[in-house]
């Protein structure tokens, strides 16, 4: 526990000389970025529909020419089956556009602002925030894990 006891842990202590303006700005920053996290997870949720969604075709058209309905078969087969979402695009090249630019430049920003102004450390603003919150002594408000196993 650092001296001033404002972080759950050594680790995630604030640096001497940070202060409460950046910590804020750097969990604030690290926010945004859980954000983008999830919005890559729903990228890639719509990924995978999409092309689930581009294989049931093949079923449909199936089912489509078996009842007689060779025109809407065609239609479907023709201009949806393996069509692009985006011009020139499947949902693999978004992703992959998505992943080597904003996603990467995004994390790449985030971490590096850490690294200059905090030492790297991660969730300073949080820690501090759990230290406040927590009852100190009690079962299940424990600072770390291994405060845990000793309290128990």
């Amino acid at each position: 526990m650092p001296g001033d006891e404002r972080s759950v842990d050594e680790e995630r202590s604030r640096p001497a000389g940070v202060d409460d303006t950046t910590v804020v700005a750097l969990g604030e920053l690290s926010k945004a970025l859980e954000t983008i996290h999830r919005v890559r997870g729903h990228l890639y949720s719509a990924h995978q529909l999409v092309g689930g969604a581009d294989l049931t075709l093949d079923r449909v058209v199936k089912l489509f020419r078996e009842a007689g309905h060779d025109e809407t078969a065609d239609r479907v087969e023709h201009e949806l089956l393996g069509r692009n979402l985006l011009p020139g695009r499947w949902t693999f090249q978004i992703m992959e556009e998505f992943d080597d630019g904003y996603y990467a430049a995004f994390q790449e920003i985030e971490r590096d602002a850490r690294e200059m102004l905090a030492d790297g450390r991660r969730h300073i603003y949080e820690s501090e925030m759990k230290q406040r919150r927590r009852t100190h002594g009690r079962v299940g408000h424990e600072a770390t894990p291994r405060d845990a196993t000793e309290m128990s």
